[in-house]
C-alpha cells in the first residue's frame, strides 16, 4: 500500500499527522504538488513537484496509483478517479469517499460550480481547526458502539474527534494494523 497526498491544498496539520503515520507504520507516503515542499528526512516520505497547470498533480497521482492505495485529497473529481481505479480516497477532514457517495458529491460539486459561474456566492468548507485534526490524550469517550468493553479498552488509548483523520481510519478494519503500528491503537 502507498499513501498519496494531493498536497497543494492539504493543511499542514494533516501533513504532520501523515508524516508521523508513514514513519511509524513504515508505509510509503508521497506528497504531490506544483510547488516545492519541505518534508522530514525519512526513507518513507517523499515530495514530488510537478509542473504548474490545471490538474497536473491530480493526473500524476491517478497515473501512478495502484489498486488499494490511499489518496488524501479534498478534490472530488480526483477522488472519483481514484475510486474508479480501485484506490481509496479520504479527504483531509477524515471523510471517506466511496463508490456509494462519490457520484452524489460530484453532482453537488458541479451544481455549486454552476451557481458560482452565475455569480452566486456559495461559500466553502469551514476552516480546519487543530482540535479536529488532532487527538487528545484522554479516553473518557473512547468507546465504540456494538463492540465489547474489552475491545474498547484494548483498542482505544486516545480520545479521537469524530471528524479527525485517524478517527475515520480507526473505524476501518483495513487500517487497524497500521494504526497499531503508529501507536494510536493498542494491539
Amino acid at each position: 500500500m502507498h499513501i498519496w497526498v494531493d498536497a497543494d491544498a492539504c493543511p499542514a496539520v494533516i501533513k504532520d499527522i501523515l508524516y508521523r503515520a508513514a514513519e511509524r507504520a513504515k508505509i510509503p507516503l508521497t506528497l504531490v504538488a506544483n510547488k516545492l515542499l519541505r518534508t522530514p528526512p525519512s526513507p518513507y516520505i517523499r515530495a514530488l513537484q510537478v509542473p504548474r497547470g490545471i490538474d497536473v498533480a491530480d493526473s500524476h497521482i491517478v497515473r501512478e496509483l495502484a489498486a488499494g492505495d490511499l489518496v488524501v485529497t479534498a478534490d472530488i473529481p480526483l477522488a472519483a478517479d481514484v475510486i474508479a481505479k480501485g484506490g481509496h480516497a479520504l479527504n483531509p477532514r477524515g471523510e471517506f469517499y466511496s463508490p456509494e457517495n462519490i457520484q452524489e458529491r460530484l453532482a453537488l460539486r458541479n451544481y455549486l460550480d454552476e451557481l458560482r459561474g452565475t455569480g452566486e456566492r456559495t461559500g466553502g468548507p469551514a476552516a480546519l481547526d487543530t482540535p479536529t485534526a488532532s487527538a487528545s490524550p484522554t479516553s473518557s469517550t473512547a468507546s465504540s458502539p456494538g463492540k465489547s468493553a474489552e475491545y474498547n479498552a484494548r483498542c482505544m488509548k486516545w480520545e479521537l474527534n469524530k471528524n479527525s483523520l485517524f478517527a475515520i481510519l480507526l473505524r476501518s478494519p483495513w487500517w487497524v494494523s497500521a494504526l497499531a503500528a503508529i501507536g494510536l491503537v493498542v494491539a
